[in-house]
């Protein structure tokens, strides 16, 4: 009967963060284990809904087999944009649905193929929590450049957006370039891994890294594209962290957009809670167009 019971919600579950506009396809980011892999006793699951919790907010733990999933928009749409979408949870849990399913449902939208980062978290104790995720995050942009063709996307044309520690993780991305680290298993002939823009909403732990070297750093002879941002003044975490990395970039001359609202806390993706905060995709979906990201060619 437990059994039963754990399957019948995993079950709902998949049908609660589901794309109403098609269902994606999915596909491992590594062949093989993952580098760095380490054997678990937990395996990949849900949380339960806490009391009181919006039902958006769906919550995955332990995840340990990271993996895309591809969200396409009508061809008659397709602008041959994509954006890699990394969904936040401080690098513990990954917020699959709010900061992840609903927001490729709005970029399928305005024409852009989404593309979810299920990323590797929590990091064992004592390692640089976004370690993994670095490399899970690097392998993806190569991936959509390489079936580029086969998903309609121009390959200089993709993006990376992220959530809170998906956030970080997208700084990271923006900035480390093609650098990979030792760890990473490069293959010959491997597309390159650097998006092309960023998009920030409240992202963590770039005003106060966690330990030294724990901040992603803009080198002046290989700089990141434009970054748009999104924070609320109210959030807990501090829009510091928007604030510094938006004025490093603009010391660097990487060209920016920063909306700063007074309310909104911390965590509201694509919660609709009739707030000012909440019209984000729509002044992003604005900064696409004047960057000529969403121009059909």
């Amino acid at each position: 009967m437990k059994i039963w019971l754990w399957v019948s919600a995993a079950l709902f579950v998949a049908w609660a963060i589901r794309s109403p506009a098609a269902q994606p396809e999915t596909l491992r980011l590594w062949d093989g284990a993952p580098p760095l892999a380490t054997p678990s006793d937990t395996p990949e699951h849900y949380l339960p809904l806490e009391a009181g919790q919006d039902p958006d907010i769906i919550r995955l733990a332990n995840v340990s087999e990271p993996s895309l999933s591809v969200f396409r928009p009508p061809a008659g749409k397709n602008t041959g944009a994509c954006v890699l979408i990394c969904p936040g949870g401080g690098y513990y849990i990954l917020a699959m649905k709010h900061e992840g399913t609903q927001v490729a449902d709005w970029l399928n939208s305005i024409g852009v193929t989404a593309v979810v980062l299920k990323y590797r978290v929590p990091a064992p104790k004592d390692e640089p929590p976004y370690r993994r995720p670095l490399l899970d995050g690097q392998r993806a942009p190569s991936l959509i450049r390489a079936h580029a063709r086969e998903w309609s996307v121009a390959p200089n044309r993709i993006g990376v957006l992220g959530f809170s520690a998906g956030g970080n993780l997208a700084a990271w991305l923006l900035c480390e370039g093609n650098r990979h680290p030792p760890a990473y298993p490069t293959q010959p002939g491997e597309p390159p891994c650097r998006p092309d823009f960023g998009i920030l909403l409240y992202p963590a732990y770039l005003a106060d890294a966690r330990r030294p070297g724990d901040k992603p750093g803009i080198r002046p002879d290989d700089k990141p594209g434009p970054v748009f941002f999104v924070h609320a003044a109210d959030d807990k975490l501090g829009a510091e962290n928007s604030l510094e990395f938006f004025l490093d970039l603009k010391r660097a001359g990487v060209l920016g957009e920063l909306h700063v609202y007074q309310q909104g806390g911390h965590g509201f993706g694509m919660l609709r809670q009739g707030k000012p905060v909440n019209d984000w995709p729509d002044r992003c979906a604005d900064w696409l167009r004047a960057q000529g990201w969403l121009d059909k060619r």
